[in-house]
Formats: C-alpha cells, structure tokens, sequence
C-alpha cells in the first residue's frame, strides 16, 4: 500500500494568512500542518509516500521535509502545476503507485480515529471516510442507504444528509483508468466526486463514519479548533 498527501491549491480559504506561504506549512500548535497526514499514514503503518505539491512556494515543503528520513518515512514529490482538480492531480502518482493500493490524503485534514484496520482489510475497489457536518453545503456529501454509498453530490444546495465526505479515500490502482474517463467539471477540474461516483455505479465502494475528532485545517474556524484541541491535550 502506497500512500499520497495532496498539498496543493492556492489556500484562499486562509485570506492573506497563505498569500507569501503554501497553507500545509501554516502552524496548527507545535507543528506544521503537512506533519498531520504523514503521521496519519505511519500510524497506519505507510511509509513510502509521495506529495504532490503546487500553487504558493512550491520549494518549500521539499525544504523542510527532504526526503522523510527525519520523519522515519520516505517521501518523492511531484508538482501539479495548474490548479485542475483533484483527480487531475492523482494521475501524477501513476507510475509512484504502480500495481498497488493506495490511502490518498487531503494536506489540511487531522484525524484522530484508528484507520488501520480499515487499511489493513480492504480488498479492492473504494473506501471513502464520512463525517457529520453541520455544514453539509461545503463539502461533498453521501447519501447512504441499506449500508450502500449510494450517489455523493458535490456541495449541495438541498443534502440529503450530513455525512461528509472528508478528505480520506482508499483505492485500488483501476483508479488511473478511471480518472482518464472524465470529463472537467463546471471549473475546469477533474473532480474526485466524479470518481467516487464510477466506483459506486460499479458497486465498488465502501464507506467508514469517524467516531473521534475530525478537523478541516483548511479554513480558520477549523485550524484554531484544531490546535486548541492539540495544545489542551498536551497540557494536561
């Protein structure tokens, strides 16, 4: 099983905190935010993991993290360098994934529930990681039913129910095949929501609600809860 954190985008949830500097190295308490996911991926035991960096300061992730063997971790990169979605983004990995699996990142999520029993036994296809959501209209949300992922839509202005789908997914490698079938979205953006759907048509796809904390460090709100709830667990 490989891994991959995505570290990209331009940060404009941030305002001029990401103007001069990419978001994923904003402080959330005592350490910057890329060391979340990769601490995500060694806990479920992943340690060959590549970044895919764009948008502000591209150097400056390779600049503080080199190759990973600080972090006990061994970390490529490579650069997405037009914002054209997430998807769009994955197919950098091909060649770094190869014939295997793969647990896939967002850069500004902090989770805290165990995932390595959910790495350990898939068997294929997707898993996508759910969330409740008091804010279902910012994010992509699943409508579940007979314990079945049956459709995600992409911010909805009417959802259907709150479970977000948070920034976490497994795949297995027919996800590159996938991701050439798409077409761009509204945006311009090959969207990861598009390829969820083909593996839920395919009935492909499983799913995982978080029992434990789940932060968005994307945007200000989230990032501040986040690190209160770090600096009050580390000074107890």
């Amino acid at each position: 099983m490989k891994g991959i954190i995505l570290a990209g985008g331009m940060g404009t949830r941030m305002g001029d905190c990401t103007k001069v500097i990419n978001k994923h190295l904003l402080p959330v308490y005592n350490k910057p935010m890329i060391y979340y996911p990769i601490n995500t991926l060694k806990n479920v035991g992943i340690k060959d993991i590549l970044i895919i960096i764009g948008g502000h300061r591209v150097g400056d992730i390779p600049l503080l993290l080199g190759d990973g063997s600080n972090l006990d971790v061994n970390i490529t990169y490579r650069v997405q360098k037009e914002p054209k979605g997430i998807a769009h983004a994955l197919l950098l990995a091909e060649k770094f994934v190869g014939d295997d699996s793969v647990v896939i990142l967002l850069g500004d999520n902090y989770v805290e529930d165990d995932l390595s029993g959910e790495v350990k036994n898939f068997d294929g296809g997707a898993k996508i990681f759910l969330k409740e959501t008091k804010h279902p209209e910012k994010f992509g949300i699943a409508e579940v039913n007979d314990d079945k992922v049956v459709n995600i839509e992409e911010k909805p202005h009417s959802p259907k129910t709150n479970l977000a789908v948070i920034g976490i997914y497994i795949y297995d490698n027919s996800i590159f095949n996938i991701i050439r079938t798409l077409r761009p979205s509204d945006r311009g953006e090959l969207e990861i929501t598009d390829v969820n759907n083909v593996y839920i048509k395919n009935n492909q796809m499983s799913y995982y609600i978080l029992k434990n904390y789940w932060g968005d460090m994307g945007e200000p709100d989230s990032l501040f809860e986040t690190a209160y709830l770090l600096y009050k667990r580390n000074n107890k």
